[in-house]
């Protein structure tokens, strides 16, 4: 028989009193149940709840006070949003939002308790276990100084000529973080991987590109760093530089199991056409995670992006197919260091996408494009299809159809990709665009294109005082324009530009529209 396991985060003030009371009585509390005492089930994150079904657990419970009750004011309002947002996760996960409840009570509530522990238990069994079995590491660690010398010959970081372009031209560095990526491959050549200083520098990179760019003996900094990384990621360093608890690695580490049958493509409006049995592919990513993680923050709505893209592709007569069980590409595992979990879910998609029949997979996203086409293949991940990014598909039936644009109106600049910035055969494709639909009313920011200034965070990884400065700096470049809004190539920079806006210390200066270029595009295109 099947063993169910439960994780029963309980408050220490009113439900601990009525569960000890369950114990005092000797009721027979269901053995699935293992209970965690918390100080206040408002402090119990997205990420930690999630991380519970990760590790293998079949359902999760927050027993929490009585709405007014709560000894810390609004602990009982967060673990209400939390637990609905991780409902919500769930649910498009396929794993059911009824695996995870939260109930409140009094200290007298004992009957109460018992009732719900006894009922999410029955229901738990019937609805059966997870796919998720419980995440473990087949890793064979490796000597890391042995693996960092590799590494270093790999990318000849010995070439370095000591110049300092790299770091002068860093926008981390120019953020005003003692930060130097020369001095950091010279480290990393000496030997020295255990510092606190090189730990931390591993980690606070931004793999933006700016200094590859820069780099007169072509060192690949960003990916030497990618790689570095998946020889420190046990570190606790690592582990402290995941921001968001380490959520979205959470939950693409969950999608490597392939039992896994999410439910990606609800909501579409009944206005756009898709065809299972189409030759194309459309890959919308992870933004609709990324908005429902961050609804009660500051409400990102980056599902916009991918509805208006499939609009797009029915607007030049394309009826693509969508999966309903689409995976992460794994862009965020790779440059976290965790890659051997990137590589058990791109296998995964190299099945499930090569035995799709499909002749060509287009997305909207920087990352995923850079993943499917480029990290796969260097990774030994082949793909039998075609990888587009929306914007190639776009340049090239816009050049050779009869459209125009009817707007946009008002004054706006753009905030660069790293991904697209990174890759030859597409950077130039977002100003070409633009271009198009412009009429005197595009402004560039200070630093633009090769130079453009990062959003300050990459793959869920170096958040921080730092790269808050780099964020408002980039914002304020963005005012100096005069510009009404900001237009965006990535769902990722939507979100951390729209975060800095709301510094508490700024106030409302920060304040811009953010759009991205897929959306504008989308509202303002037309026949002739």
């Amino acid at each position: 028989m099947d063993n169910f396991k439960i994780v029963l985060f309980l408050c220490n003030w009113s439900p601990h009193a009525a569960f000890q009371k369950l114990q005092d009585l000797s009721f027979d509390i269901p053995a699935e149940i293992n209970m965690i005492r918390i100080p206040c089930t408002g402090r119990i994150s997205k990420a930690l709840l999630f991380k519970a079904f990760e590790m293998g657990a079949d359902g999760v419970a927050l027993a929490g006070c009585s709405p007014g009750t709560c000894r810390y004011g609004s602990g009982t309002e967060n673990a209400i949003k939390n637990t609905q947002d991780t409902r919500d996760i769930l649910d498009i996960m396929g794993l059911g939002s009824e695996r995870m409840r939260l109930e409140t009570f009094l200290p007298d509530e004992t009957d109460k308790m018992y009732q719900f522990l006894s009922t999410f238990t029955s229901d738990l069994k019937t609805m059966g276990k997870t796919p998720i079995k419980g995440f473990r590491s087949d890793e064979i660690p490796e000597d890391p100084k042995q693996s960092i010398t590799k590494i270093i010959a790999e990318y000849d970081a010995y070439a370095c000529l000591d110049c300092g372009k790299c770091t002068s031209s860093c926008p981390l560095a120019l953020s005003g973080k003692d930060f130097s990526p020369r001095a950091l491959v010279t480290s990393l050549i000496e030997g020295d991987i255990t510092s606190e200083t090189i730990k931390e520098n591993i980690w606070s990179c931004l793999t933006c590109g700016v200094c590859y760019n820069r780099c007169p003996s072509e060192v690949n900094f960003p990916e030497l760093i990618q790689k570095v990384r998946a020889h420190t990621t046990k570190d606790i360093t690592g582990q402290n530089r995941l921001t968001h608890g380490g959520f979205f690695q959470s939950l693409m580490r969950s999608m490597t199991h392939s039992d896994i049958q999410q439910k990606r493509w609800q909501t579409l409006p009944k206005d756009i056409k898709t065809d299972p049995d189409s030759k194309i592919l459309f890959h919308g990513g992870c933004a609709p995670y990324f908005d429902i993680f961050f609804r009660n923050h500051h409400k990102v709505e980056n599902s916009d992006i991918l509805e208006n893209a499939l609009k797009l592709l029915n607007f030049f007569d394309v009826t693509p197919a969508v999966l309903e069980n689409e995976r992460c590409c794994g862009h965020d595992l790779l440059w976290s260091g965790d890659r051997n979990n990137f590589l058990k879910l791109a296998k995964l998609n190299q099945k499930i996408l090569n035995d799709s029949g499909i002749d060509e997979i287009i997305t909207a996203c920087p990352e995923c494009y850079r993943t499917f086409a480029h990290d796969y293949p260097a990774n030994g991940i082949d793909l039998n299809f075609k990888v587009t990014h929306l914007y190639e598909f776009l340049e090239n039936e816009i050049d050779k159809s009869a459209v125009t644009f009817d707007g946009p109106e008002g004054r706006f600049t753009f905030q660069d990709s790293c991904r697209l910035n990174g890759l030859d055969e597409i950077k130039d494709l977002p100003r070409k665009l633009i271009n198009r639909f412009a009429s005197g009313n595009f402004q560039e920011m200070q630093d633009s294109k090769d130079g453009a200034l990062c959003c300050g965070n990459s793959a869920w990884t170096g958040c921080d005082a730092y790269s808050k400065a780099l964020q408002v700096k980039r914002i304020h470049q963005a005012k100096k324009t005069k510009s009404d809004f900001m237009i965006t190539a990535c769902p990722k920079c939507r979100i951390h530009l729209g975060c800095a806006m709301e510094d508490p210390f700024e106030g409302g200066k920060l304040k811009m529209e953010l759009t991205d270029l897929t959306n504008i595009i989308a509202e303002h295109i037309c026949w002739e």
